[in-house]
């Protein structure tokens, strides 16, 4: 008794969330249906159970008949084509799996039955904001996912994983390993941008963009700036938390390669960093900022396909100089080219001589003081851009927070 008495009490506690999430969001839907609501999926769980306790003791296959008698009922009542009742998939596959869980609760495995009834309240439950952000999708949006996709997903698996050219500098697979990580990090602040919008406020705009890229970031808000001088303060708190926002950033992605390299990058990444949270305190502390709409300019897919060969490109070309630095003896060049480097692309120059550190390459000094001085560069390159195409009042906050911010890693690297 005791065998089945424990599972079926657990097996329709599961079922009746599930059902209750799904009644809910029926109840609560713009075309509200009633099918399957707490009752039904509370004795689905229950069926599944005892199906599964039945097949194991008395009549084989009972949980099979089960799923049998469940799928024709549904089937059964699609039907009448006029009654607004009538299941569509995700009932189908909701019944399914409650009855799965019954299942897997008699079988013991109890944290995956909770496991899946978690993920089917969740996907019930969110029908409603997932229509809505389904309709909100736009052609951009579609051809983002899709060149992300192709990415990491078609052209990654395909490139050869072995050394090429001079040197044996160039591994296609690793190039492109790098296009990925920095892309995924990219397509990610993307979307989290055309999820929460304007809503979520000026701040974590900007850090959001500083996920996605930090350079587009300051351009666009620096020409919102101009267009909104009276708003300069507003747009200048965005740029500096995208500037800030791509340290953290760099640190995450060469972390994943080399958790030796990142650990001693905290400490001047901390330095570069000051400048700009304490900016970001100030001016939250002192006045939140505020949200409307319309604040957020567009920024798009931060690294298209073209745009990720092109990154791909420059990758190659920067490993193969530093391990030609190294092969020269030229140690001190590499400091020159982390700088020319940095006011192109910062991760470029800080995945390149991550490696290369791994690899056994450069020491750990000399490869900290690389990639400090690329974020020195890319931290002017910013401002430059900021000053040039800012508001007036930008450009003043824009040159004390990012200028503090190049003069303590410079600082850095004369004293430390």
């Amino acid at each position: 008794m005791n065998e089945i008495l424990t599972p079926v009490i657990v097996s329709a506690c599961l079922g009746a969330l599930i059902g209750m999430i799904r009644q809910w969001g029926d109840q609560h839907g713009a075309d509200p249906v009633e099918f399957a609501g707490l009752r039904t999926h509370t004795f689905w769980a229950i069926l599944g159970c005892l199906g599964a306790y039945t097949s194991k003791h008395h009549v084989p296959y009972t949980l099979l008949g089960v799923f049998l008698a469940v799928t024709a009922h549904l089937v059964a009542q699609t039907a009448n084509p006029h009654d607004r009742s009538q299941p569509g998939s995700t009932s189908f596959a909701g019944a399914l799996l409650t009855i799965l869980c019954g299942a897997l609760v008699f079988w013991g495995e109890t944290r995956a039955a909770i496991l899946v009834a978690a993920l089917t309240m969740v996907v019930h439950g969110s029908k409603q904001p997932i229509h809505s952000w389904a309709r909100a999708l736009t052609a951009a949006d579609i051809r983002a996912t899709l060149q992300f996709a192709a990415i990491s997903g078609v052209i990654l698996p395909l490139v050869p994983d072995r050394p090429l050219g001079p040197f044996q500098a160039f591994n296609p697979f690793s190039t492109w390993l790098m296009v990925v990580l920095i892309s995924g990090m990219g397509f990610a602040g993307y979307v989290a941008i055309r999820l929460v919008g304007a809503r979520a406020g000026i701040l974590l705009t900007g850090l959001f963009g500083g996920l996605a890229s930090s350079t587009a970031s300051t351009l666009a808000f620096s020409r919102r700036s101009r267009d909104e001088p009276d708003l300069a303060e507003h747009y200048t708190l965005a740029v500096v938390a995208a500037c800030t926002m791509m340290l953290p950033r760099v640190l995450v992605a060469i972390g994943l390669i080399n958790r030796e390299f990142s650990g001693s990058l905290l400490l001047p990444f901390a330095i570069l960093a000051l400048p700009g949270v304490a900016y970001v305190t100030w001016v939250w502390i002192r006045r939140r900022p505020a949200s409307r709409p319309g604040d957020t300019p567009e920024l798009g897919n931060p690294l298209g396909l073209l745009t990720a060969v092109k990154f791909a490109a420059l990758y190659a070309l920067i490993a193969f100089l530093v391990r030609w630095f190294r092969e020269q003896g030229w140690t001190d060049g590499l400091l020159p080219l982390s700088f020319v480097s940095g006011l192109t692309d910062l991760d470029a120059i800080a995945l390149s001589v991550s490696r290369d550190h791994a690899d056994g390459g450069v020491t750990l000094r000399v490869a900290t003081q690389a990639v400090v001085v690329a974020a020195v560069a890319n931290t002017l390159l910013k401002a430059g851009l900021a000053i040039a195409l800012g508001s007036a009042g930008l450009r003043r906050r824009i040159a004390a927070v990012l200028g503090l911010t190049a003069l303590g890693g410079a600082a850095w690297l004369l004293l430390g």
